[in-house]
């Protein structure tokens, strides 16, 4: 049994139960919101909920409390926490742990145990808590002495969040959360280290940078902030260096700013050609907040040769291929050294030619959209519509080929997509953010698979007050299986179709807003309605079941 011995005081009371003290030490690290779906295996937390200041999120599913807890992670400075119950509860959860590891997402899952007394005899929902998440968590531990409660949520917390961040499951059974600890306290938050570069590590660099005259910096993972992305930006293209970002990490950096645009688009699924040639023709690849991975080297296939650099907070897990230098830093913390690193010379129009390139990719021209509705020019709406610091969400299918390709980023914290593919995240996502930013536009884009895999969750953001725009997409079937189905297997498809309801007006029944549109014109008029409305809307537009993706301007 790991120990976690009781720290600094900062609160105390004569007798406090396990579930109090645990909530106690959750509103000590920050926490506003915690989601869940209740089972009377954590009964004792969520009695301990009913005065605390952290709003409890009730969900509709196991699936949408992780994928919202997702969504804190990502969009705020502390670890997202959801709440479920044992066996089922767990294993509808283990979707969004597998998402937030292989995203690097902080994360803290609370899953109700069996007594103590009853382990190992085949009880009612039990189930091995190490052998279920032991793989694709970064810690699993188990409460076995109320009295560390409060430093085994702090160590949760502070796990989920250092190094490289990612899930940590707390098992909690239900007969010791409800154990009384005599003189229980809180304990003082352990302060996150934030490792910066050294001197000899940024002279190691600016040597690299002044032999390299085609250099490309990739961003990702967790950690940007506006000031950090817009210093990256600002740099870079004083420099002449393009920035591409990693596949679904496309907030890091500002798409356009004033006094330096440096960012040419995403590499991964959706990305353009001409960039993946770049990527592949650099002779120095700067990785700032995300390792060479799978997506974004196109199966392993493409930049694997240049001279690498990679800046993690953390390991380098994830990373394939050469390093010729590892900076240990946050994006916050090495950008805010940039001023100390010269550059090279960079070969002429590099850069310019780069940003022309992503500019004519990444600007929506209409084409022929058969019988449904243009993606195309939804998205130049879209593009009008939306405010500076909109939050995107989106799960995962060839629906969000469009939004990957279309939007603009122009501030920090505005997007949430699962980078392991994860359907169903999206309209979760969208309804925590509405929560975590009630001030902000919030705009999901869900294909009709997506959607229906966590759509329940749209009367959790009815009941709490959260309004996004949903925007689904019905083609009728998984567009991404159909697609590869036509590849591999021309003529044949099987198991991909989709029969699918009145989607407004299954919004409608929920008590938010909901339109169809057939047609491209009705598009701006019923996006507008739709934020007027100050529900949470959705918008169900109709696709040609053919169109797969955007086809104009491919580059």
């Amino acid at each position: 049994m790991e120990e976690f011995p009781v720290r600094k005081v900062v609160s105390v009371s004569t007798s406090i139960s396990a579930g109090h003290l645990i909530v106690a030490q959750l509103e000590a690290s920050g926490v506003k919101r915690a989601y869940g779906v209740p089972g009377e295996s954590f009964l004792d937390m969520l009695d301990g909920l009913h005065d605390s200041s952290i709003s409890t999120v009730v969900t509709r599913h196991e699936g949408g409390a992780g994928f919202m807890a997702l969504a804190e992670g990502r969009l705020t400075d502390v670890p997202g926490i959801a709440m479920v119950t044992r066996g089922p509860g767990a294993a509808n959860a283990f979707i969004a742990v597998h998402t937030a590891y292989q995203d690097a997402t902080p994360l803290v899952l609370f899953v109700g145990l069996i007594p103590v007394a009853d382990r190992g005899r085949e009880s009612f929902q039990e189930f091995d808590i190490n052998a279920w998440f032991g793989s694709t968590a970064k810690k699993v531990v188990t409460l076995e002495d109320p009295a560390s409660a409060a430093a085994l949520v702090d160590d949760a917390v502070h796990t989920a969040l250092s190094g490289r961040p990612g899930p940590v499951v707390v098992g909690l059974p239900e007969d010791i959360l409800a154990r009384q600890v005599e003189g229980g306290a809180t304990v003082t938050p352990r302060t996150l280290a934030r490792p910066a570069p050294s001197s000899s590590a940024l002279t190691e660099l600016t040597a690299r940078l002044d032999r390299a005259s085609r250099p490309v910096i990739v961003v990702g993972g967790e950690g940007w902030t506006e000031a950090a992305g817009e210093s990256l930006v600002r740099w870079a293209a004083g420099r002449g260096i393009p920035v591409a970002a990693d596949f679904r990490a496309y907030d890091a950096v500002p798409h356009r700013l004033d006094g330096g645009n440096a960012y040419v688009g995403s590499l991964g699924y959706a990305r353009s050609d001409a960039l993946a040639g770049r990527f592949d023709k650099a002779d120095l690849l700067l990785f700032i907040g995300c390792p060479r991975g799978d997506v974004l080297s196109d199966g392993y296939t493409t930049g694997l040769n240049a001279e690498t650099v990679v800046v993690l907070p953390g390991d380098s897990l994830g990373h394939f291929g050469r390093i010729d230098q590892h900076i240990v830093a946050g994006p916050a913390e090495f950008t805010a050294l940039l001023p100390e690193l010269s550059g090279g010379a960079v070969e002429p129009g590099w850069l310019p030619d780069a940003r022309a390139d992503y500019e004519r990719f990444s600007t929506p021209t209409p084409e022929d959209a058969g019988r449904g509705v243009d993606l195309n020019e939804c998205m130049a709406v879209l593009r009008e519509e939306l405010h500076d610091d909109a939050v995107i969400t989106y799960g995962a299918g060839n629906h969000a080929l469009w939004a990957a390709r279309y939007f603009e980023h122009r501030s920090a914290n505005s997007l949430v997509a699962p980078r392991n593919g994860a359907m169903g995240a999206g309209i979760p996502a969208a309804v925590a953010a509405g929560l975590i930013f009630p001030g902000r536009q919030v705009i999901s884009v869900a294909g009709d698979g997506c959607f229906m895999m966590n759509g329940q969750e749209f009367a959790t953001a009815v009941a709490y007050g959260s309004a996004p725009v949903t925007i689904v997409v019905d083609n009728q079937c998984f567009a991404t299986i159909r697609e590869h189905q036509e590849r591999h297997y021309p003529g044949r498809p099987s198991g991909t179709g989709l029969s699918n309801p009145d989607f407004a007006r299954w919004a409608e029944a929920y008590g938010g807003h909901g339109e169809r549109v057939e047609h491209t014109g009705e598009f701006r008029d019923a996006f507008r309605r739709a934020v007027a409305s100050g529900k949470p809307a959705v918008l169900h537009l109709l696709q040609d079941p053919d169109v797969r993706s955007p086809k104009t301007g491919v580059l």
